[in-house]
């Protein structure tokens, strides 16, 4: 059953949805060559709890951290480790807070120093395929709208639409119906509707599009090793439109690091 939202509940989402895109928005920033990804996990959780709210993914289901941390060939839920990033990588940052009661969850893929043209391509290609995404969450519209945009623009592109794992509604849960694969036909599925809050994020392979999970069985790969870039965003449905409760304005070291990915 879709939950569908008051405004006193998208109100307190708005909220949660600041605050989990100011989190992301500084993670991005201090990402840098020679840091490891356990140290953004600890940063990421100083931040949420400072800000009197909870890191939503710790203990979700028993995953131990608070944020996934997925770089190069993980396409997602990826452990925070004692690895060090280096030039060239590409780093997913999947991050969720909950505040007062909701949810907000968002994610990014941040190039690591210098990154090479083609995984520069496959983020700027990921990021193209979220806004096309978000421009059909609209009253009247179908999840098979949004899956149809998100297919289209990446496939024209070479890349495969990982199908495996979707995007999802979201509120006081992390997790809500409907599932929102990033594949579809338009028209079809369930009609959007005014109240109705989206995770939309799009998880683009560079090869193949199947996956494997790792042996810790959170930490999924790539079948083939090429690499993967995912991008997210919590969106409400208004009258007016799609409103992106997770979006901030980038700080100028962020931008600094993503500005050869526009």
């Amino acid at each position: 059953m879709i939950i569908g939202k008051s405004q006193k509940e998208i109100e307190k989402m708005r909220a949660s949805g600041r605050l989990v895109g100011r989190v992301l928005q500084e993670l991005r920033a201090m990402v840098e060559p020679g840091m490891t990804t356990l140290e953004v996990d600890r940063a990421a959780e100083k931040m949420i709890r400072d800000a009197g709210a909870h890191p939503t993914f710790k203990g979700y289901n028993g995953f131990p951290y608070s944020i996934c941390a997925s770089v190069n060939e993980q396409v997602v839920h990826g452990f925070p480790s004692d690895y060090e990033l280096k030039h060239g990588d590409i780093f997913s940052i999947d991050v969720g807070v909950t505040l007062e009661g909701f949810v907000g969850d968002t994610a990014a893929t941040v190039p690591v120093g210098k990154v090479s043209d083609d995984r520069l391509k496959l983020i700027r290609v990921t990021e193209e395929c979220l806004q096309l995404a978000t421009e059909q969450c609209w009253p009247g519209k179908h999840l098979g709208d949004i899956g149809h945009a998100v297919q289209s623009h990446a496939e024209v592109h070479g890349y495969s639409v990982v199908r495996d794992y979707v995007g999802h509604g979201i509120g006081r849960r992390m997790h809500e119906d409907p599932q929102i694969p990033n594949y579809g036909n338009p028209g079809k599925g369930v009609k959007i509707k005014k109240g109705y809050v989206f995770a939309i994020e799009p998880m683009i392979n560079m090869g193949s599009v199947h996956t494997k999970t790792l042996k810790d069985g959170w930490t999924v790969v790539t079948i083939d090793g090429q690499p993967s870039a995912h991008a997210e965003h919590t969106i409400a449905i208004t009258d007016e439109g799609p409103e992106v409760l997770t979006f901030v304005g980038s700080t100028a070291a962020a931008e600094e690091k993503i500005v050869n990915v526009a």
